[in-house]
């Protein structure tokens, strides 16, 4: 399956509704060329009440719905669509990861469709999954790892 036009769809979304936020996780890091697939979009966004106006107007223009699967204060909302077969995870914090801004800084910025989207750093998808310390993170971590020491060795 190529998630290409799906992702597509949601950076469109993150522009109509002008919500910023940054791509993280392992859909960040098969972007910069890991060999690793995920079934969801996970991004950090910055949980203020304008954002969270967004965040429904996001949801409804893919006609999803917003789930709090976790305890409120978690700072974790999920975008569904079934029919889509779309999960998209907004986050307000995450491991590893000082702040929105930190990670904007070092973020590329990826054109989908004539949409901008931003992508989390190789190097910050590395330090968030290390500093979560999940099982399922630590089982990347040397994929991740091995995608970054090539890419910094083909960029000098």
């Amino acid at each position: 399956m190529n998630a290409a036009p799906l992702l597509a769809r949601v950076a469109e979304a993150l522009s109509k509704c002008r919500l910023e936020a940054v791509l993280i996780g392992n859909a960040a890091a098969a972007l910069h060329g890991a060999p690793v697939t995920t079934l969801d979009f996970d991004f950090l966004f910055r949980k203020t009440p304008a954002n969270l106006k967004k965040l429904k107007a996001f949801g409804n223009s893919l006609d999803a719905i917003i789930l709090r699967p976790y305890y409120p204060t978690s700072g974790l909302y999920r975008v569904v669509n079934d029919d889509l077969g779309l999960q998209v995870d907004f986050m307000s914090a995450i491991h590893g990861i000082r702040s929105l801004a930190s990670l904007r800084s070092r973020a590329e910025s990826l054109d989908l469709g004539g949409c901008s989207l931003l992508v989390a750093s190789l190097e910050d998808v590395i330090a968030s999954k290390k500093a979560a310390g999940r099982a399922r993170d630590l089982a990347v971590l040397e994929l991740l790892e091995k995608t970054w020491h090539e890419k910094t060795r083909l960029h000098r």
